[in-house]
């Protein structure tokens, strides 16, 4: 035991012996030139090493280094700049003064992918043919990374392309290892904050770089996200994906295949690719299985609905507004869709929205540097189907929303439910209309928007108003007829119909049309949808109910009883005019049997006087 120690102590003294005499022999600093050199015969790109160069012999034999840049050739700004670099040399090529670099490592990096960057290429430089057929030796491929293992962490990315927004990544952790053919494996971590939303990032990639920077593929098996804050819903939004990926150097093209991601509880695949020259052009067909956009976004209240419901006790759930970054400019709405043009086709199984459910969701959009056109948006509701159609105008500074919607045999209720209209109407609407306006959002289409449109209700039920039992209630109070009694509390028709009108929140509903073996009505009126009130004049025939026969229930079968229901939509009230209705029955009534005894008696004088005195009537 004692000689096995002996031996083991004599290596370590020979082994630090040697790293001593490897650390007073060689110099690093003899490597400075050597690597700012080779760095750009390669590529072009300029090291500049601020600093002395010092060994550091454990865990690793490394040279470490103070501060670094590195810029592209013509660049305003450095592409990388880092407080200390970390080279994790090999032991044995030191022996005859050969550098060999494991391991490059960057802590406290800040990586600049921006126009100011970028190389920029000289006016006399020669510019090979686009269409060249001829093997690349090395020397063509322009700048690839040698290097076997790099590590970057507590980093900073800035990316920005053209004249966009700039985007920052911080925390990046990054470890890339590559073989002798540039096939790489990546781990990926970082995180995005911006306008008060928190975006985590986690991947894990296999890179192919042999013809980089013609063309670069990624295969990301594993991608993790999360996104907090913000107008963000107060759960976040999280998920995990894989896709395949390609940049096209020539092309200056992305291309997306095999896209599996999840977000929440919705999930959806598909491809895409987009062009990045000039303005970028997108182009992508994504599958839905599950669209919950209740669980994505965040639904704004509606102001008169909240007030009332304060008003009634109800506890409502606070909701975060939209961030203002101070000192950055308004702009305006929709805006973005000016720098981009894009066609996107879009199917789904099923999606949920305000609570509403569609299925077989069918879109194709396209976008022409702020033309926005929807030319196909459609799915089934319930037992009907809803097409959505229409165009979005943000070239000017005024933005212009036109849609022309097509309902068929849809639950009425579940759309004002949606909407937070505190209406208590079923029904199965079909509505062909065409409206327009300046936002797309419900509020300011109940305070803003225009149009009209052709509704049609079938089996409806309006809760709250029994037409047929406010008349006959009526009737019964101020005569002798007997009505059958009825405790529903609602308004059924087996068809409604009217024109209606929308103008900056006031509809107007002319030629309204109803009918049920019950009761029949026409009418019009008005709907203050931001007041939530209303005025509306019937004309109501009820056709049963009543007990018995006789002329006058003949006549109130037959006669049109104005009813006119008006006020708040969660308290409405109503005016009946029955009284003048019955009064008028009995003048004709008593006219008609004078008329008679005046014929009986026309040769006396009595009767000829009567006659003369309903002829002034």
């Amino acid at each position: 035991m004692r000689r096995v120690l002996t031996t083991l102590m004599i290596l370590l003294v020979v082994l630090v012996a040697g790293l001593s005499a490897l650390v007073i022999m060689v110099n690093p600093n003899d490597f400075r030139s050597y690597m700012v050199r080779q760095v750009e015969a390669r590529s072009g790109y300029q090291l500049q090493l601020d600093g002395p160069l010092r060994w550091h012999v454990w865990p690793q034999l490394s040279i470490l280094s103070g501060r670094v840049t590195l810029t592209a050739p013509g660049a305003a700004q450095p592409i990388v700049k880092a407080d200390n670099m970390r080279l994790d040399v090999g032991l044995l090529p030191l022996l005859s003064h050969q550098l060999q670099v494991k391991q490059v490592m960057l802590k406290g990096a800040i990586i600049q992918l921006t126009p100011q960057s970028r190389a920029i290429a000289q006016k006399d430089a020669p510019v090979a043919p686009k269409e060249n057929t001829l093997p690349q030796v090395a020397e063509d491929r322009g700048w690839s990374w040698d290097i076997a293992r790099l590590q970057v962490a507590d980093s900073v990315l800035v990316f920005q392309h053209q004249d966009d927004e700039q985007v920052t990544v911080r925390d990046i952790s990054l470890q890339m290892d590559q073989d002798a053919f540039h096939q790489a494996t990546l781990n990926f971590s970082g995180r995005v904050n911006r306008d008060q939303r928190d975006l985590s990032l986690s991947l894990t990639a296999k890179v192919d770089a042999s013809d980089y920077p013609h063309n670069l593929s990624a295969a990301i098996s594993s991608l993790n996200w999360q996104l907090q804050g913000g107008d963000v819903p107060p759960q976040g939004i999280n998920g995990q994906g894989s896709l395949a990926a390609q940049w096209q150097g020539d092309r200056q093209r992305v291309v997306l295949n095999d896209l599996q991601l999840t977000a929440n509880d919705s999930a959806f695949s598909g491809k895409g690719s987009v062009v990045l020259a000039g303005k970028p052009q997108w182009a992508l067909d994504l599958q839905f299985d599950n669209l919950n956009l209740d669980n994505l976004l965040t639904v704004k209240d509606n102001p008169a609905t909240n007030t009332s419901s304060a008003q009634q006790g109800q506890k409502l759930q606070p909701r975060l507004p939209r961030p203002v970054i101070a000192g950055n400019p308004v702009i305006p709405e929709y805006t973005a869709l000016r720098d981009f043009s894009a066609q996107l086709v879009l199917t789904a199984k099923k999606i949920q929205w305000r609570g509403m459910q569609f299925a077989d969701v069918q879109g194709q959009l396209t976008n022409e540097g702020g033309l926005l056109s929807i030319t196909t948006l459609e799915g089934k509701m319930g037992a009907g189907d809803i097409s959505l159609p229409g165009t979005l105008d943000v070239r000017t500074d005024r933005p212009l929303a036109r849609f022309k919607p097509r309902l068929n045999n849809v639950e009425i209720g579940t759309i004002l439910t949606a909407f937070d209209y505190p209406i208590a109407l079923t029904g199965q609407l079909s509505l062909a209309g065409d409206f327009s306006g300046g936002r797309i959002d419900a509020d300011d289409f109940r305070r803003n928007w225009q149009g009209t449109a052709h509704v049609d209700i079938a089996d409806s039920r309006m809760e709250g108003l029994n037409f047929q039992q406010l008349i006959q209630q009526a009737v019964a109070r101020s005569s002798d007829v007997e009505v059958q009694q009825n405790y529903d509390n609602a308004t059924r028709l087996d068809s409604f119909s009217t024109e209606l009108t929308l103008e900056d929140g006031m509809m107007t509903m002319t030629d309204i049309q109803g009918a049920s073996p019950l009761l029949s009505l026409a009418g019009e009126g008005e709907m203050d949808l931001v007041k939530e009130q209303c005025d509306t004049r019937f004309t109501v025939r009820v056709l049963e109910g009543w007990k018995g026969e006789g002329k006058l229930v003949e006549y109130l079968k037959n006669t049109a009883i104005p009813l006119t229901v008006y006020g708040d939509w969660q308290s409405l009230n109503y005016s009946l005019q029955v009284d003048q209705i019955l009064r008028k029955h009995l003048q004709d009534e008593a006219k008609r049997r004078l008329n008679a005894w005046a014929d009986r008696n026309k040769d006396t004088q009595n009767g000829k006087d009567v006659k003369k005195l309903l002829d002034k009537l």
